[in-house]
């Protein structure tokens, strides 16, 4: 287990939000920062940077906490792409492959998406592909591999489903298979959490 994975509800406390909706989350019963002095530190009123800094935050940190040279890597990108960047940063967003099958409801957080992906257990299009970071175009089709499908953690999922499929994934449970529609606008996107990308853009422009 990496240091990412074990300390990931540390996130949620220290940005003050319950980042997943995960009722395991310890942020329900400790709704204070972590560490020693946690409990006792007050939560001053942030600064127009501050604001923008935990916004990026809770944004990178929602999608698995991806590195910052990553996360920066998307933002460029979506710079690039016509129409709104905030948008843009979105939907590139959850065209990732661990965000996809994070959305199929197969795992209980984006952290075992991109754990199941990186072990080699989906395809895409028929292939195998074990990088969480490809970017899955519209109409593509991911699936769990054959041999995969009996995994615990999938059969527990589908059994007691947390999460509803996004109208943009077509999800068929029966054969563990999902097509892709389209990248979503930020509307649809069901966060636990209200996300402001503009301020990550605002961010990322200064």
């Amino acid at each position: 287990m990496t240091k990412r994975i074990d300390c990931k509800y540390k996130i949620s406390r220290r940005l003050g939000v319950s980042l997943w909706g995960n009722a395991k989350d310890p942020f329900n019963k400790r709704a204070y920062a972590p560490g020693q002095h946690g409990a006792a530190a007050k939560r001053k009123k942030p600064s127009d940077y501050g604001t923008q800094l935990r916004e990026k935050q809770k944004l990178r940190g929602y999608y698995g906490n991806i590195t910052e040279r990553q996360f920066r890597k998307i933002y460029f990108e979506a710079v690039r792409l016509k129409g709104d960047t905030g948008e843009n940063l979105i939907g590139l967003l959850e065209s990732r492959l661990d965000t996809v099958v994070y959305r199929m409801g197969l795992v209980p957080t984006p952290f075992a998406a991109r754990q199941m992906v990186s072990h080699g257990h989906m395809r895409v299009n028929g292939k195998k592909v074990n990088i969480p970071s490809y970017k899955v175009s519209e109409g593509d089709v991911v699936e769990v591999r054959e041999k995969s499908r009996q995994m615990a953690v999938v059969l527990e999922m589908l059994q007691n489903p947390e999460r509803s499929v996004p109208e943009y994934i077509e999800f068929d449970k029966n054969e563990l298979k999902a097509k892709f529609i389209r990248a979503p606008k930020l509307a649809e996107v069901p966060y636990p959490v209200v996300m402001e990308p503009n301020f990550v853009i605002e961010f990322y422009s200064r």
